[in-house]
């Protein structure tokens, strides 16, 4: 990579200005602005769906040292609005490189931006929180200030936004169990990721990933052993669709597990409400703590919206679900992190169980969720 000096500018709603360095498509780009507080992984940042509309800034001072390649690509595109680093790589070191980041964000048509403070802008978005940002480059990066500024704030907002569309799958397909089969998982595609699949085919289950536009009728015709709800973008308070799914598919007895997304949209199925958190939690070194067992784990996350629920004690679900309680919270900030429904076979997680590229302290919960679905199909049994 060739040492760029293209001017660029980073411009936040609130007025602040960072002054940097073109990187990747010239052009301009908007969205939230988050960061991410991973060290390695972000090529499977970068095709995360859950990242779609938002601009990502990277804490990790050098980003692209591994290069890209087709394996590590979480889904078929890069999805995030922008891309924020403060010194992007010069040379790719690795043998599975197939080409470099560069490469990929060009071909992409990714607009983004280098050789800013990471730093300053992280504490910023830290005391201010995460707020609608654009960047500029190219001829957009000439233009006035105040028209930048008005460009930024006419931006939609994250909040009372539903981006399942934009991401989800248009036709199904199914990835064939490895092994010997123990039925069908409906996975509705909210945002998926690939590994969240393979890890599902690979405990036993043929997995059919479902477009979000799919009804409880659907789901229900497939049989399965039991449904998964995947991550996604977007606010869950606006996605009273795939909520009302959830009940009705909830009622049938089919045994549910949902990640990140899919754990803020079971707390609304149990009947608890969403709100959106300061900055959200991005990166893979997350500490939670499991209740039932008092391990911590160190996770991999990527979520602005949290479940509101007590922390501590049963409760009964104001949807009639019966009893739930929270199953994991955060060690940072007590934000719900789990739940766990104690007369269903349900249960959920904010984090990401399937992380790439780790840590892997939280795959077990793949296991959890096989061994659920065998007891389900014993008489008598629950969870």
């Amino acid at each position: 990579m060739k040492l760029n000096r293209e001017k660029a500018v980073l411009v936040l709603e609130d007025g602040q200005r960072y002054d940097g360095y073109a990187y990747g498509t010239r052009g301009a780009t908007f969205g939230e602005i988050v960061f991410a507080t991973g060290m390695t992984g972000y090529q499977e940042t970068l095709t995360d769906p859950s990242y779609a509309g938002q601009i990502v800034l990277m804490t990790a001072p050098h980003i692209g040292n591994t290069g890209a390649n087709d394996l590590d690509m979480e889904s078929r595109k890069i999805w995030v609005a922008g891309f924020v680093v403060r010194d992007p790589s010069r040379v790719v070191s690795n043998f599975r490189a197939q080409r470099s980041l560069d490469d990929d964000l060009e071909s992409e048509g990714i607009v983004g931006i280098s050789g800013i403070d990471t730093r300053a802008v992280t504490r910023h978005i830290r005391d201010k929180g995460a707020m609608r940002a654009g960047i500029f480059s190219g001829a957009d990066a000439t233009s006035d200030d105040a028209a930048q500024l008005e460009r930024v704030r006419a931006g939609r907002q994250m909040s009372g936004l539903n981006l399942s569309s934009e991401v989800s799958t248009a036709q199904a397909y199914v990835v064939p169990a490895i092994g010997e089969s123990l039925g069908t998982v409906a996975i509705l595609d909210l945002g998926v990721k690939k590994s969240t699949v393979n890890y599902i085919a690979e405990r036993g289950f043929d997995a059919h990933v479902l477009p979000q536009t799919v009804t409880a009728e659907q789901v229900l015709e497939l049989a399965p052993a039991a449904l998964f709800f995947s991550n996604g973008p977007g606010d869950p308070s606006a996605s009273d669709r795939h909520v009302e799914l959830l009940r009705e598919v909830l009622r049938a007895g089919v045994p549910f597990f949902g990640i990140c997304f899919g754990n803020q949209l079971l707390g609304r199925a149990l009947g608890f409400s969403t709100y959106k958190l300061p900055f959200g939690h991005r990166g893979i070194n997350q500490p939670v703590l499991d209740k039932a067992t008092g391990r911590v784990e160190i996770t991999s996350q990527n979520h602005g919206f949290a479940v509101d629920a007590p922390i501590d004690g049963i409760i009964d679900s104001p949807a009639g679900f019966g009893r739930v309680e929270v199953s994991h919270f955060s060690l940072n900030d007590q934000v719900v992190e789990g739940l766990r429904c104690l007369d269903l076979n349900a249960f959920s997680v904010q984090y990401h169980p399937e992380a790439a590229a780790g840590p892997r302290d939280s795959n077990y919960l793949f296991d959890r969720f096989r061994d659920m679905v065998i007891s389900s199909q014993q008489p008598g049994e629950n969870h």
